[in-house]
């Protein structure tokens, strides 16, 4: 019979199958970010208004993505927790929120450079920019929420509260250009080529790839931070019956 999804949500399983993906999962995204920043960075023109400023989004964009979908990870693995109580699923939630906020804040760094030359400003209180800032702070307030609970189970199940409701900066992150059409950024071109070609397939097929490779670099570090925090409660639990002992 075909293997249940559950089944991976066991800490003994998910460790067995994901030591024999990972080596896979970085090889793909260090083969991904090599070619695709290489060839963003060296092998594009420069574009005939931004000049080579623009090539800062085979950064931004990839990392700015990476940032709200982290986040909706999250959401779906503390979920996971909330319903089917995994405790593997909410080690991942926990894992993710580093990588995440380390996202966020190279969208954030980036951004700031590329608007500077664009906009004439290192930052406005553009609704995108908001939300963005406030999920940063809301990443922050996670992993500060995991710290300060000492039980794990109680830590999930308030981190995950806090999840659902940082969720919705990560929906104004990605949508707030729909909802307020006075704001400095445009909306989304990476989905719309072939309507009136709104970005140049020189600049489309790197950034296509170096998403990839930011993609299977989230996945390997997620995957690398789960297997590190399983470690550590088993470790936690192993010290804790010598204390009993």
């Amino acid at each position: 019979m075909p293997m249940s999804l559950w089944e991976y949500a066991n800490p003994k399983k998910f460790m067995q199958v994901s030591a024999r993906v990972l080596p896979v999962v970085i090889g793909l995204a260090g083969v991904s970010l090599t070619v695709g920043l290489i060839w963003g960075f060296f092998l594009t023109p420069d574009d005939f208004r931004q000049g080579s400023t623009v090539k800062i989004i085979f950064i931004h964009v990839p990392t700015a993505m990476m940032a709200i979908n982290a986040w909706v990870m999250m959401l779906v693995a503390s979920l996971i927790w909330l319903v089917r109580r995994h405790h593997v699923s909410a080690l991942a939630a926990r894992a993710a929120a580093p990588v995440g906020l380390t996202f966020t804040a190279i969208a954030l760094v980036t951004g700031a450079f590329w608007g500077q030359p664009m906009w004439g400003t290192w930052w406005a209180w553009d609704p995108r920019l908001t939300a963005f800032l406030i999920l940063a702070l809301f990443y922050l307030g996670y992993m500060a929420l995991w710290q300060a609970v000492d039980d794990p189970d109680t830590a999930a199940d308030l981190t995950a509260v806090l999840c659902m409701v940082g969720s919705v900066f990560a929906v104004l992150s990605r949508y707030a250009v729909k909802f307020w059409n006075q704001g400095l950024h445009q909306d989304s071109t990476i989905l719309k080529v072939g309507e009136a070609d709104p970005i140049a397939p020189a600049y489309y097929v790197p950034l296509v790839v170096c998403i990839i490779g930011f993609v299977l670099l989230f996945v390997a570090l997620v995957l690398l931070r789960t297997r590190t925090e399983i470690r550590a409660r088993r470790l936690s639990a192993l010290l804790a019956r010598e204390r009993l002992a």
